[in-house]
């Protein structure tokens, strides 16, 4: 999804990684991972983040991944959501997903990070 105008456009960047237990320590080390290759990767910095909603699978429920990204640098004005995703047998279990809209350089193109064993939900990213 695009919106633009001569400098920059609004794109939605998606993600996703797993936690290796239902610890808030496992749940903030997956989320700090993985806000940091979002970042990286497109090359962001908070003013460029609009909003961020994560969802996890029903099996983590020790804490909520937007109270990690709270605690970061500059991330004070960014809308922040957490959600359940939706229940799919056979689905990845400890699952951590994100919707992130930004605001990109027109030449520049999105990067969607997929970590860990969330690598295997989209092998063409």
């Amino acid at each position: 999804m695009r919106f633009q105008n001569e400098f920059n456009y609004l794109c939605a960047l998606r993600g996703a990684t797993t936690s290796e237990q239902n610890s808030v320590e496992s749940i903030a080390s997956a989320v700090d991972e993985l806000l940091s290759e979002l970042i990286s990767r497109n090359n962001l910095i908070p003013d460029q983040i609009i909003s961020v909603t994560f969802s996890v699978t029903s099996d983590l429920d020790a804490c909520f991944p937007a109270s990690i990204a709270r605690k970061k640098t500059g991330w004070e004005k960014i809308a922040l959501l957490d959600c359940q995703q939706m229940f799919v047998k056979d689905d990845l279990s400890k699952c951590i997903r994100l919707l992130a809209y930004v605001s990109l350089p027109n030449e520049q193109s999105p990067k969607n990070p997929y970590l860990r064993k969330a690598k295997n939900l989209r092998p063409d990213r």
